[in-house]
């Protein structure tokens, strides 16, 4: 029996599928993009070109996409002004202390069905031993503002 690390290295008939969509590998080629930026930068240079490179990817999205991203920028950067403005894998996200803390994924990114608002693993959102961290938005009524305003707050204590 072939382990699938195995399996993953042939080539030619019988060979398994590529294992990362295309959109995928272009996400990990434009985070290590960002990664290689983000070493050359001085603090006070970062917040401008991160603000400068998030507004960039905002303004490439399709509709209803770059809509959602705007407002959704908006909440963050008004609810906590301190959070760093940056990019992650191509999508625009906000970091404290250089750790990317939340970040909006926009359904055209991985051509999936909605967009999401997800946190990562340095937000400051533990409730117990089990919490969401990802969260569907398919579109931005006021419940949902109030609610990405509170996570985020939370998320940055």
């Amino acid at each position: 029996m072939t382990t699938s690390k195995e399996a993953t290295r042939r080539t030619g008939a019988g060979a398994p599928a590529k294992v990362w969509s295309k959109e995928e590998r272009a996400a990990m080629r434009e985070g290590a993009r960002e990664r290689r930026s983000a070493a050359r930068r001085d603090p006070a240079a970062e917040r401008a070109e991160g603000l400068a490179e998030l507004e960039a990817k905002i303004a490439e999205m399709p509709e209803p996409d770059r809509t959602m991203a705007r407002r959704v920028h908006a909440l963050v950067t008004a609810s906590v002004p301190s959070l760093m403005p940056r990019t992650y894998y191509g999508m625009p996200a906000y970091a404290k202390d250089g750790k990317v803390i939340c970040f909006f994924k926009p359904k055209s990114k991985f051509k999936v069905r909605y967009a999401t608002f997800e946190f990562q693993a340095d937000a400051n959102l533990d409730d117990g031993a089990f919490w969401p961290v990802s969260f569907a938005v398919n579109e931005l009524t006021t419940d949902a503002e109030e609610r990405i305003t509170a996570l985020v707050k939370r998320a940055a204590g």
